[in-house]
């Protein structure tokens, strides 16, 4: 698609911003605490004072009003910069939820919160429930005006630093297992509320939630009691696009390392990428980050254009592009470099590490596959 010169100016301004604060990677661990998180909370607050966060949301809930393709930009030009701010994209998916089925005043909350550089959460998985969510079994039954909650969310992205988390719960078990779900919306220092982070091979993103006896009130439903399966796939639509812009946007890096590698690295009397070994396999390497891009864009405009309930299959399609798309040109990427590329003072071996874990998350790429070839009528 092609971009107006105001959204040109507001990549460009993005992509200044980024190199400028969040440039090296001894800023990105300043911000931080030494790399220990992927989210920084102040940069987040930065980026809220710009005025950059939440620009898709509605203007009458606190938003900025603005396209699903200027936060797509946003996006890609923030993970492309290594902007330590993933828990603002997992707070838009948690926002689509309650924009769609929240009262008015959790719509509220929830855009100002994010404007503002706060986070929200969203729990779904459980230890026994990842992709049949169905199957979950978080128990919050009613007492008096009260939802008392009991039992265990898992991989649960940046719940230890949010200010609510919007919780799949089980509160009826007489009817099938797609029925008697509620979404719940929990303050993240709710009393009876613990929060563990889980230990992984990159920095602390996710965490089990341990509820015992957490009360809320009846009031903390978002949408209709006992309705949380329909509510929830509109959310879930939207979240495989928002992963897509993080991650073309991480291979968008990848490939800027990778050339700036090769155009200055020297064997046998010339650069590296002088040799055709390299320069096709580079040229692959572009081709598959462009297609990606444009079907991005092609998904965002066509969200902006009111399509997204009739977009599953290709929300499906252009995770799984973007996702494995990103991966592999990390993979290539470290190996073109040889053992700089594994080197930590290079950053490709970190940004192999992040490029793991997103065809897992969001929906696994093989249940993707499950809902694309459903589509295909197999």
């Amino acid at each position: 698609m092609r971009f107006s010169a105001e959204q040109q100016g507001f990549a460009r301004e993005i992509r200044a911003f980024c190199a400028r604060e969040c440039g090296t990677a001894a800023q990105r661990d300043a911000l931080t605490a030494g790399g220990t998180d992927h989210n920084s909370p102040d940069l987040l607050r930065r980026f809220g004072e710009l005025g950059w966060l939440g620009i898709s949301l509605p203007a009458e809930d606190g938003g900025v009003g603005g396209s699903f393709v200027d936060e797509t930009l946003f996006i890609e030009e923030a993970s492309r910069g290594q902007a330590m701010i993933d828990a603002y994209c997992t707070g838009l998916t948690a926002a689509q939820t309650y924009l769609h089925w929240g009262d008015a005043d959790q719509r509220r909350t929830v855009v100002e919160t994010l404007c503002a550089g706060g986070i929200e959460a969203i729990a779904l998985s459980e230890p026994d429930a990842g992709s049949d969510l169905g199957s979950a079994r978080l128990r919050a039954r009613l007492e008096g005006d009260e939802y008392v909650i009991d039992g265990q969310k898992t991989w649960t992205s940046a719940a230890h630093l949010a200010q609510h988390v919007l919780v799949l719960t089980r509160t009826d078990t007489t009817g099938g297992k797609h029925d008697g779900l509620t979404l719940l919306t929990v303050p993240g220092d709710a009393p009876g509320l613990e929060i563990r982070g889980i230990d992984t091979m990159g920095a602390r993103v996710v965490n089990d939630l341990f509820f015992t006896g957490v009360r809320v009130p009846a009031s903390a439903v978002v949408g209709t009691a006992g309705n949380a399966w329909k509510q929830l796939m509109r959310g879930l639509g939207v979240e495989r696009v928002i992963i897509a812009a993080m991650q073309v946007g991480a291979a968008e890096r990848s490939l800027d390392d990778l050339l700036a590698y090769v155009t200055r690295r020297e064997q046998f009397g010339r650069t590296i990428g002088s040799f055709q070994a390299i320069r096709h396999r580079i040229a692959d390497l572009a081709t598959d980050v462009a297609v990606g891009r444009a079907f991005l864009y092609d998904v965002a405009d066509r969200i902006d254009a009111g399509e997204e309930g009739d977009l599953a299959r290709d929300s499906s399609m252009v995770k799984v592009r973007a996702t494995e798309t990103a991966k592999h040109v990390a993979l290539e990427a470290m190996q073109m470099m040889g053992g700089y590329g594994y080197a930590r003072e290079y950053g490709m071996e970190r940004q192999v590490r992040a490029a793991l874990a997103p065809p897992i998350y969001g929906g696994t790429n093989e249940i993707q596959r499950e809902i694309i070839s459903r589509s295909l009528g197999l």
